[in-house]
């Protein structure tokens, strides 16, 4: 049996004994039965009951008064109380008033499982033995009627970004820079350009700075920073990202405004869902933790903060993760699921909560933007596959890595920032500075960077699975060629917001890109399209051409194809057929040629994008562009995509032919 302590008035019975000085808590004993799990400390039935896992003999519980800190009692876990090697305990006490630790011999050890702790720490200040004091936060919250927007991959656009980073820079002008609420004053501007879904790097509670510095002290790092030893202006040693072990069970107090991070949290995810936006979470956790207590942690952020899903970092058993029943509405992205194993052949899942999640599309997809050989038949295939059962989540940049900007603007990375001599960070970039190494004032160099920026746009959303990009990709922000910040709690990872106006073209042509693929259904399809015509309609659902239609030249020497996509395969919300779509690429820095297939009777293709010029989707009076043939001049490294629109030209021709008429009539009459 258990022993039961209880404390029945607290402010009364809690009191400071002067001549001890120290603090001292009444208590009785009554007996309980043993409840080993959850571990931790958790609220039951009026008392708290703590529940620790321990292989010594000589352990227990450390009391502290909550709005003090000060220490009021020590309480040894008795032997009767321990089933394995699991200790448990009740305490009736009010957990808004205490805080508490573990502790093993002379050890003091903090609550793994806590959720949330007792001082908000300074972000990055460099501290030695933290004592992590765990309190309750507080539960009550009103969601309302919220619910999650569980939205289809196929309608999701996905942005993935670091919490401080995203507004701590001055120019973000929010109130509370680099916070949960932080994020919360910019929900409209990512509603605005067309964001669904918001990736979180870790917010869980992390230590971003060593507790000891032993392993590669600050000293070391620098002595190999500067030309004279001296640290770089700006130069932390931090984990900035947060990827290590955490406390699990807590929002992270530095990323909050005020003291109750939890309660923060919830209030922005409450903002997502209005918005019907929808959170994921990254989650890192190291090689062999146990798969139940990563379920039970995953579990546990979807009851009591109402998130979406997780992206799952790590070598984790991420298959048994996705059987499990709790979470079949809740999206899971990692590197690789074996759908087939998790789903019947026959049977589809209602929801599609699974999400491939890795570098292929990019790598590919950079090769062939710079004009690399050899990739066609690559590009082809990362730009209309889809997993069976799954989603599929494809980007050109991420948290690792150049940004967009800087794949375009350097050649090599730039990592002395970091401390370790530039050898950090990855070699292979598949980048092309367009010109020039960095900033440049050249207006050639600036417009080819803005070109292949447009032309990234548009390769990332006309392909047909889930696009997403990182925090200021849509505006161009830059990390002055860093592609492992890992470490840079500075401007080099602090979003410039000023960019937002510097390259406000950029930023229009991709809400514009947005609209036009939100627009047209057959640009992201459930499936993935077969190439067949499955409707005998007379054209397949997609179509690959040269320099001759249906007849695409894959050849390692060419960079340039054309991709049909007929509209009868998707349905607009209005319930009629889509449009007829072609997509033409050229990648060469020479003009190509691409044929173009006979539409219907009445129709004919016309322009209405182009990265050739201004970058701008074209409006209807701007059509004016005409095809002697069915063939097209596409300009070097740009992309164009023509309609299928009903019978302009015979329009105008039968306007021109009146003019004509009118014209040799007056002749004839003088």
């Amino acid at each position: 049996m258990l022993v039961f302590l209880k404390v029945t008035d607290y402010n009364k019975i809690v009191k400071k004994d002067k001549s001890a000085r120290r603090w001292s808590v009444a208590m009785t004993e009554k007996k309980h039965a043993i409840k080993p799990y959850p571990l931790g400390a958790h609220v039951e039935d009026g008392a708290i009951r703590f529940a620790y896992a321990s292989g010594k003999k000589d352990c227990g519980i450390i009391l502290y008064d909550r709005e003090s800190g000060k220490k009021l009692h020590k309480i040894p876990f008795r032997r009767e109380e321990r089933m394995g090697n699991v200790y448990c305990k009740y305490l009736e006490l009010d957990p808004q008033q205490i805080g508490y630790q573990f502790y093993e011999e002379e050890r003091i050890v903090p609550d793994l499982h806590a959720r949330g702790f007792l001082s908000k720490p300074v972000y990055g200040k460099m501290r030695k033995n933290v004592n992590r004091i765990a309190v309750f936060p507080g539960e009550d919250f009103d969601w309302e009627q919220d619910e999650h927007p569980m939205l289809s991959y196929r309608e999701s656009v996905c942005y993935c970004m670091h919490v401080r980073g995203f507004t701590m820079h001055a120019s973000s002008k929010v109130t509370h820079r680099g916070t949960f609420a932080g994020i919360a004053e910019k929900l409209d501007y990512l509603q605005e350009i067309g964001i669904t879904t918001v990736e979180l790097q870790p917010v869980y509670e992390f230590d971003e700075t060593p507790e000891e510095v032993n392993t590669k002290t600050s000293a070391d790092i620098v002595a190999t920073a500067g030309e004279n030893g001296g640290e770089l202006p700006g130069y932390r040693v931090l984990n900035y990202w947060g990827y290590r072990e955490g406390f699990y069970y807590a929002p992270k107090a530095a990323y909050a405004a005020e003291e109750d991070a939890a309660l923060e949290f919830r209030q922005l995810v409450k903002e997502f869902h209005k918005r019907r936006m929808e959170v994921i979470l990254q989650f890192y956790f190291p090689k062999g933790m146990d798969v139940t207590e990563i379920g039970n942690i995953l579990r546990f952020w979807v009851l009591t903060y109402h998130v979406d899903g997780f992206h799952l970092m790590g070598e984790v058993p991420a298959q048994a993760l996705a059987g499990d029943p709790a979470l079949t509405d809740t999206k899971l992205w990692y590197y690789d699921f074996d759908a087939a194993k998790l789903y019947d052949p026959a049977q589809k899942p209602e929801y599609r909560n699974l999400a491939e999640y890795r570098d292929d599309y990019l790598y590919t997809m950079r090769r062939f933007l710079k004009g690399d050989d050899n990739m066609l038949s690559g590009v082809l295939y990362e730009m209309r596959h889809i997993p069976a059962n799954m989603g599929r989540i494809h980007y050109l940049s991420n948290y690792y890595g150049f940004t967009l900007m800087d794949m375009v603007s350097y050649d090599h990375k730039h990592n002395e920032a970091n401390g370790e001599g530039n050898r950090d960070g990855n070699d292979y970039n598949c980048s092309w500075n367009c010109g020039e190494e960095g900033n440049s004032r050249r207006k050639k160099v600036l417009a080819l960077r803005q070109k292949q920026l447009q032309n990234a746009f548009c390769m990332l959303l006309l392909t047909q699975s889930t696009p997403l990009i990182f925090m200021g990709d849509e505006f161009g922000n830059s990390q002055q060629g860093n592609n492992n910040p890992y470490c840079q709690d500075n401007k080099i990872t602090w979003l410039n917001w000023q960019d937002k106006e510097k390259n406000a073209g950029l930023l229009a042509f991709w809400k514009q890109m947005i609209a036009f693929r939100k627009a047209h259904p057959i640009l992201h399809p459930e499936e993935e399209l077969r190439i067949l015509d499955t409707l005998s309609c007379g054209y397949p659902d997609l179509s690959y051409h040269g320099q001759n239609a249906w007849r695409p030249q894959t050849e390692s020497y060419n960079r340039h194809v054309g991709m049909m996509y007929c509209g009868k395969y998707a349905k607009t919300k209005a319930g009629a057929d889509d449009s007829f779509l072609y997509v033409a690429m050229n990648m060469h820095w020479e003009p190509q040629k691409l044929a173009f297939p006979k539409l219907p009777k009445g129709m004919e293709w016309k322009l209405v994008l182009a990265t050739e010029e201004a970058g701008n989707i074209l409006t209807v009076q701007e059509r004016e562009e005409q095809m002697a043939d069915q063939t097209r001049t596409v300009a070097p490294r740009s992309i164009a995509v023509y309609e299928g629109v009903m019978g302009i030209s015979q329009d105008k021709g039968k306007s021109t032919g009146k003019r004509r008429k009118k014209k040799s009539e007056a002749s004839e009459e003088r």
